[in-house]
């Protein structure tokens, strides 16, 4: 059991790590209005944008109540994973599943970071569209979007930083979605680590959990 607490614990540390150096980098490197960056040639870029959502810039409404319950649940969900997760690692799981529910842990976790502390490291600038918010009844009383309305601010309520894209294009020839891009979302390492968990575990289900009667096959890890 140690050993899995080791492995799985490294492991999220360094997404973590990664996933916070990147993200401040960013903030204090890259500015919003920049060009993209190529990466790797133009298929993979770096573009600097915050949203107020959940993962790959997804919203859940436009009121103060509405980011609040967003990051009420993201916490109870990971402190659901963390008992989850302990829980299964006194059994005779497999590594691999734990390494899938510590990748999910660990991208929930960062991007919570991002909501819980950067309004207060980072100074809030309500010129950033990102900022911006129809509906907070929080108006910006100066700047490029006087009137309009932005934000709350605070623990719980700042955004989380993207800034990864891949610019895949559909072709001309494809019906109703030819020329748009493929996947045009811009994500951060936490998404991608949600991701890969997620994905391992829809792949691998039938390895993770057998089926009553047979017998739980795991690699010798003590």
């Amino acid at each position: 059991m140690k050993k899995k607490f080791l492995i799985v614990g490294l492991l999220v540390f360094f997404i973590l790590a990664l996933d916070q150096i990147l993200k401040i980098w960013v903030k204090t490197n890259v500015s919003y209005n920049d060009a993209p960056i190529n990466l790797f040639g133009d298929w993979f870029r770096l573009i600097y944008v915050e949203n107020q959502g959940m993962a790959f810039g997804t919203t859940f409404g436009a009121s103060m109540w509405a980011k609040l319950a967003l990051s009420v649940f993201r916490i109870g969900a990971i402190i659901a994973i963390a008992i989850y997760w302990f829980r299964q690692a006194k059994t005779a799981v497999r590594l691999e599943f734990l390494i899938a529910v510590g990748l999910i842990f660990a991208g929930a976790t960062g991007n919570l970071i991002d909501s819980m502390l950067y309004d207060f490291i980072f100074k809030f600038d309500p010129n950033m569209s990102f900022n911006l918010i129809e509906g907070s009844g929080i108006k910006n009383d100066f700047g490029f979007y006087e009137q309009q309305d932005v934000r709350q601010t605070g623990f719980l309520f700042g955004n989380v930083v993207d800034m990864f894209q891949f610019n895949f294009i559909w072709p001309k020839w494809v019906p109703y979605v030819g020329g748009e891009g493929i996947f045009p979302a811009i994500w951060n390492i936490a998404d991608f680590s949600i991701s890969c968990g997620v994905g391992m575990i829809l792949i691998r289900q039938k390895k993770y959990f057998p089926k009553k009667g047979k017998d739980l096959k795991v690699e010798n890890e003590e």
